[in-house]
């Protein structure tokens, strides 16, 4: 079994997490990793980047934001990006970026994790429904906001 394991988003890995590819249709659902490695830089004092390497090769790229000071809760704690590479799909990567993700939160007090989706056939929703998290609202757009309890 492929041993993962995270590595803080640095120069060394940049252009490998923003170039992994998703699956035929995912494209949709996701905003290249380019965009969540510039936020990332925006927003240092929140921002979680991090990639998941399978031996040296870059195979995910997840980020959070912990900011509990955020006016929406499910800001405060929560998922921002996750992408794994599609020809690496189904081997556990995503589920081991995000629970990595739960226990740094847990690690800084936070009770809950969020993640906010859109609903589609090649969406994220089982992908997220299977890691534990629980549908517990939708935002203004639509889009359906999920919860871990940690």
């Amino acid at each position: 079994m492929a041993e993962f394991r995270l590595e803080e988003l640095s120069a060394k890995t940049i252009v490998a997490a923003n170039g992994l590819t998703l699956r035929r249709g995912q494209e949709q659902f996701v905003t290249p990793p380019s965009y969540a490695i510039a936020d990332a830089y925006i927003n240092p004092l929140t921002s979680w980047p991090r990639v998941v390497l399978d031996g040296e090769t870059v195979v995910g790229f997840i980020r959070g934001n912990f900011d509990p000071d955020a006016d929406q809760e499910e800001f405060r704690s929560c998922i921002w990006r996750v992408n794994v590479a599609g020809d690496a799909q189904g081997a556990g990567i995503g589920r081991f970026a995000v629970l990595a993700l739960a226990d740094e939160a847990r690690s800084r007090g936070f009770t809950r994790l969020t993640a906010i989706w859109e609903a589609g056939e090649e969406g994220p929703e089982q992908f997220f429904l299977r890691t534990g998290f629980v549908i517990v609202g939708e935002t203004q757009y639509g889009e359906n906001i999920g919860a871990l309890g940690l």
